[in-house]
């Protein structure tokens, strides 16, 4: 046996197992056949005035024996010594030439390749330099397939069995390389994760990254997997996916409360309805959020209680979030005694107008909200049942209440001081008894009879 015909020999065992899997019940296989009619295949192999096995007899075969005839057959209709006869030595040449300049236009491709990378990389566009990095391998192993296409295209006397086997591991080369390329490519959203949970101070944002990154690559291998089973080996795979889907049905029930909190923590990612650090009233709590995990949410209340909420109950309740409010709003009520003259009512609120001006006081009372500047509001509004009521509404600005309660206090301070110089007596729940003898508030009283 010469040298070539050895080589073929030994490429061929090599891909026996891909040819002699055998296909499902009434699909050709790889040369044709149909795995129903196994008895007609046998007998195109049997010698002249030998018996073939009746139908179903083949299938009676042990496995090992089964495998061997398989194989066997598959051999005979690769009709590799034919090859050598058909092709001269220029065939050969360009078979070979073809795949050296496959494989030399790879690494000309990965070198290049990666200066582009190296270049994007110098200049901090890492999108970019992921995109052209993670090509590097899948490149290589494209040319070099098709390289070897081009080879093959050369080759004559090829049988319908030897075609269908270098169109499969075409294909199945081709295949490797594009998803390698998309399993790099995962990268990218990894990325672009990182970039944006950079931003935010939530702990979640980082256990999500790579989860989404595992997800993605686990799926694109599950699906490359099932597409080379379906297309190269010609399985059918819808049995496959049946008990994949049953088996996600029983998971689902099986974990329905963790998955509703799963996804009430996806919900708060994306939605943020609030954040680490900010104060949050729900179901009458309220406290500073400390943890957002993937089941629960963390809340510190103000008595120093830790609360543990479960996410799938936050994201469909209504959630109050005082530390998104662009200012602190003060309502103030100040009452004085219905005594008053009129012109002191109006000096009250002057006082009071000219306070919230003064230097010290007016400066983050003032704030631009949405826009708009919020000056404070003093009216004279109510008469109440014991007292004259003048409403003071101002907003406080930045919303820190440390801050805001200091604020108030020198406010407060400052009124009393002015009301007390202005004789402006501040009133409280009282009830007034008036006698007959007071002077300050005299009574008539009238005999209107002698009888009385």
């Amino acid at each position: 046996m010469s040298y070539r015909r050895y080589l073929l020999h030994v490429v061929a065992m090599a891909a026996c197992g891909l040819l002699a899997w055998p296909s499902d019940a009434g699909r050709p296989n790889a040369w044709g056949a149909e795995s129903g009619t196994a008895s007609a295949g046998r007998s195109s192999e049997t010698d002249v005035g030998q018996p073939s096995p009746q139908d179903g007899e083949f299938d009676r075969v042990p496995f090992a024996g089964h495998q061997t005839v398989a194989a066997e057959s598959a051999w005979a209709k690769l009709r590799l010594p034919q090859l050598s006869t058909a092709n001269t030595w220029k065939e050969w040449s360009i078979l070979l030439g073809a795949i050296f300049l496959g494989v030399a236009a790879g690494w000309i491709a990965a070198a290049l390749l990666t200066r582009a990378q190296d270049r994007f990389r110098s200049r901090r566009w890492e999108f970019w330099a992921h995109v052209v990095g993670d090509l590097i391998g899948p490149g290589k192993l494209a040319l070099t397939a098709l390289g070897l296409a081009v080879g093959l295209a050369q080759i004559k006397g090829m049988s319908d069995a030897l075609q269908t086997l270098s169109w499969k591991t075409l294909l199945l080369l081709y295949t490797i390389a594009v998803f390698w390329y998309a399993f790099n490519l995962v990268a990218l959203v990894d990325l672009v994760l990182r970039r944006l949970t950079a931003k935010t101070e939530s702990t979640l944002d980082n256990q999500v990254v790579p989860l989404v990154r595992k997800t993605l690559r686990i799926f694109l291998v599950v699906i490359g997997v099932m597409f080379v089973v379906d297309a190269v080996f010609e399985r059918d795979i819808a049995a496959w996916l049946a008990g994949l889907g049953i088996a996600g049905i029983a998971v689902s029930l099986a974990a329905q409360d963790s998955l509703k909190n799963l996804f009430g923590s996806i919900t708060i990612l994306f939605d943020r309805p609030f954040k680490i650090g900010e104060r949050i009233v729900y179901g009458g709590y309220d406290g500073i959020v400390e943890e957002i995990g993937f089941r629960s949410t963390k809340v510190r209340t103000l008595t120093g209680h830790l609360v543990t909420i479960p996410n799938a109950k936050i994201v469909s309740d209504p959630v109050e979030n005082i530390g998104r409010r662009p200012s602190i709003q003060r309502i103030m009520n100040l009452t004085i005694t219905y005594d008053t003259p009129r012109e002191k009512i109006e000096q009250a609120v002057s006082i009071l107008r000219e306070i919230l001006e003064e230097e010290g006081i007016r400066e983050p009372i003032h704030p631009v909200i949405n826009g708009d500047e919020s000056p404070p509001r003093v009216y004279f509004n109510e008469y109440n049942a014991d007292s004259l009521n003048i409403l003071v509404i101002y907003w406080y600005a930045p919303p820190v209440y440390w801050d805001y309660v200091e604020h108030a206090q020198r406010l407060n301070l400052r009124i009393f001081e002015e009301f007390e110089k202005a004789g402006i007596e501040l009133a409280f729940p009282t009830r007034t008894v008036r006698l007959a003898g007071d002077p300050k508030r005299e009574m008539t009283m009238k005999i209107l009879g002698k009888d009385l």
